[in-house]
C-alpha cells in the first residue's frame, strides 16, 4: 500500500511542478496537443517567443516522469488494492492497463512534440495526425480511469 500512496504523491508533486513551468503559455499547451496539422502546430508554436518555446520543450523530460509516475500509480491502485473489485469482472481486468496505456500513448506524444518543435516540419500530415491521436487516446484513458474510480467509490458506498 505504501508504494501505491508514494506513486500518487509523485504524481501530484510532478504534476503541480509541470502544470506551473507552462501554465502560462498561450494559447496553451492543450491546444498545441489538439493541433491535428503542421499549419495549425505551427500557428501555436510561432506564437510563442523563443524562450516559452524553449520552457515548452524543456518541460517534456518532466512530463516523461510525470507519465510514468501515473502509469505506475494506476498499476499499483488497481493491482494492490481493492478498489475496484466491485466492478464487474471486465471493468476489474481492464483497470490495472488504463494508466499505463494512458502513458506509453501520452510517451509517443512526447516524442513527437520534442521533434516537431525542434524546427519546422511541414508534408508531414500524418506525424501530426498520430500526435494528436495519441493526445486524445491519451485524455480519454485518464477520464477513464477518473470514471472507473468514481464507479468503483459508488459500488463501495452501497
Amino acid at each position: 500500500m505504501r508504494a501505491v500512496y508514494l506513486s500518487g504523491l509523485l504524481v501530484v508533486v510532478l504534476a503541480a511542478i509541470t502544470f506551473w513551468m507552462v501554465s502560462d503559455l498561450q494559447p496553451g499547451v492543450i491546444v498545441l496537443q489538439f493541433a491535428w496539422t503542421p499549419r495549425g502546430f505551427g500557428e501555436i508554436v510561432h506564437v510563442w517567443p523563443p524562450e516559452d518555446l524553449e520552457r515548452y520543450r524543456l518541460h517534456l523530460p518532466l512530463d516523461s516522469l510525470l507519465l510514468l509516475a501515473y502509469g505506475s500509480f494506476g498499476w499499483l491502485l488497481a493491482t494492490r488494492t481493492a478498489l475496484f473489485a466491485s466492478l464487474p469482472r471486465l471493468a476489474c481486468a481492464a483497470a490495472p492497463f488504463v494508466l499505463p496505456l494512458a502513458a506509453a500513448f501520452d510517451a509517443v506524444e512526447n516524442a513527437l512534440h520534442a521533434w516537431l518543435t525542434e524546427m519546422p516540419r511541414f508534408g508531414l500530415h500524418s506525424l501530426y495526425l498520430l500526435s494528436t491521436s495519441c493526445s486524445a487516446l491519451k485524455w480519454a484513458l485518464l477520464f477513464g480511469f477518473g470514471a472507473l474510480v468514481l464507479w468503483a467509490l459508488a459500488r463501495e458506498a452501497d
